[in-house]
């Protein structure tokens, strides 16, 4: 698998607009886009530090993974994605390599990404996203 960076960090949080003082009066860094990704369920925050996003993800849905992991383990660290040059190619040779896949097949995200999970029961208890530009 060729990774050509860290795409962004995913942070489940209750509420963005909550939020959004810390990390734009506190941290400095400004928001760029807010967006609805309706088939996940899910309200999207992103920042932008050098090349790497941090992405703030709100559930729109009491069934949406997001909530339910919110429920679980509660608000912090969701996921870390990769960036990679195809997301199809990374999902078979994670898959020839005896990981257990989420998406057998890219989908479409946020930011008009091509997306995929690894499960974290193969990936070290990390929930991993696989992007592609």
């Amino acid at each position: 698998m060729e990774i050509t960076h860290i795409e962004h960090i995913g942070i489940a949080v209750r509420n963005i607009e909550a939020c959004l003082p810390y990390y734009e009066q506190v941290l400095g860094i400004k928001c760029y886009n807010i967006e609805v990704v309706e088939d996940q369920k899910v309200k999207t925050a992103f920042f932008l530090i050098g090349q790497t996003k941090i992405e703030l993800l709100e559930p729109t849905s009491e069934e949406s993974t997001v909530a339910k992991f919110i429920e679980k383990k509660g608000e912090g660290v969701h996921h870390i994605a990769f960036a990679v040059p195809n997301v199809a190619d990374a999902l078979a040779d994670a898959e020839s390599k005896g990981i257990q896949l989420i998406d057998k097949a890219p989908r479409n995200g946020a930011e008009g990404l091509s997306i995929a999970f690894l499960h974290p029961k193969s990936t070290c208890s990390v929930l991993t996203e696989l992007c592609q530009h």
